[in-house]
């Protein structure tokens, strides 16, 4: 049950001369009572529409909780682990296999990848994948999360995110590249209109995954909304949404942990939508969803997916502007629920 007439106000001290004004109305209307912090992201070009509580989403981060899995996900396809239709025994009698494990944050499920994954292909793929670094290009107050060099069990690393620290920004960067199919882009945050209309999108790196990877951890992604741990983010068939949600507690600032990432599929405005609450035990990856959801309700509402009057065509992977990074980040080689 989302909280009303909130207690502290998550806006003060944001700037937001750059926003899309329409997106951080929507964001700030459906983000209620609950602390935390809601970051939007046009995946096609890593521009931030908007930034809820920024001093909260450019700290170090918090643990990222189950949504960790799309990394083992995405890391356990690549390397041929598993496929998406493979079945993997959690008990004598159950199994899961990827979409239903994902849609259902199966916890056994993902402790298992892990194991076979090992630690240094763990790592190397979260690496890849953008944790452990700033996800931002130039943002004044960003602090990157932590991806640490070993862990004590690598299964509890790829099913809850233990000993990781993640901000909400490393996930709307992650997110964003499995919504465009394969690029991360540097997060940008333009301070003025006049930036944002000259805004020009910058590549860190294109990931190097399995050929279907993407597409396959995208079933149950949306499995997850529509009958998994994220159904509160759902509000219409037409306009679906696809997401992962996280909830735990972190162990550094004792907080209940409620994340959600999430992207829609369709419209002439794609988005990245990330929501992360911190606080008591009201505070989980459902209730993420459900903000979420709302966020993208309301801005359904007012028409912001259709196409524009012009019929402006979305833009073309084709499109796709230079990479600026010239340092290699990670060369590769060829029944409990977490909610």
């Amino acid at each position: 049950m989302r909280k009303t007439g909130p207690a502290v106000d998550l806006t003060v001290g944001d700037s937001v001369d750059g926003d899309d004004l329409t997106v951080r109305r929507a964001a700030v209307s459906e983000v209620g009572g609950f602390a935390g912090s809601v970051v939007v992201a046009d995946p096609s070009s890593g521009r931030i529409l908007s930034m809820v509580n920024q001093k909260l989403a450019l700290q170090t981060g918090f643990v990222p909780c189950s949504t960790v899995k799309l990394v083992t996900s995405l890391a356990a396809l690549t390397e041929n682990v598993v496929t998406k239709n493979t079945s993997v025994y959690i008990s004598r009698y159950a199994s899961y296999n990827m979409t239903q494990a994902l849609a259902r944050s199966n916890n056994q499920y993902f402790h298992i990848l892990g194991t076979r994954l090992g630690f240094d292909r763990v790592h190397r793929y979260a690496q890849m994948l953008g944790f452990g670094e700033k996800a931002g290009l130039d943002i004044p107050g960003e602090q990157p999360g932590i991806l640490p060099e070993t862990s004590p069990s690598v299964g509890m690393m790829t099913s809850f995110g233990t000993g990781i620290s993640m901000t909400p920004l490393e996930l709307a960067a992650l997110l964003s590249a499995i919504s465009n199919g394969g690029t991360l882009y540097y997060l940008q945050y333009p301070q003025s209109q006049e930036e944002a209309e000259h805004f020009t999108p910058k590549i860190k790196r294109p990931l190097e995954l399995a050929p279907n990877g993407i597409e396959d951890i995208k079933l149950g992604m949306r499995g997850a909304v529509d009958f998994g741990t994220a159904r509160r983010a759902g509000y219409d068939s037409n306009e679906p949404i696809l997401g992962k949600t996280g909830t735990c507690t972190d162990a550094q600032s004792a907080s209940h942990m409620g994340w959600f990432g999430s992207f829609n599929e369709v419209g002439a405005h794609r988005l990245v939508v990330v929501v992360m609450l911190t606080g008591g035990p009201n505070v989980s990856g459902p209730i993420a969803a459900g903000v979420a959801g709302s966020i993208y309700k309301n801005l359904s509402a007012q028409h912001y997916f259709a196409a524009d009057a012009a019929g402006a065509p979305l833009k073309k992977r084709s499109d796709l502007p230079e990479i600026i990074t010239t340092v290699p980040c990670c060369a590769l080689p060829v029944a409990h629920q977490q909610r």
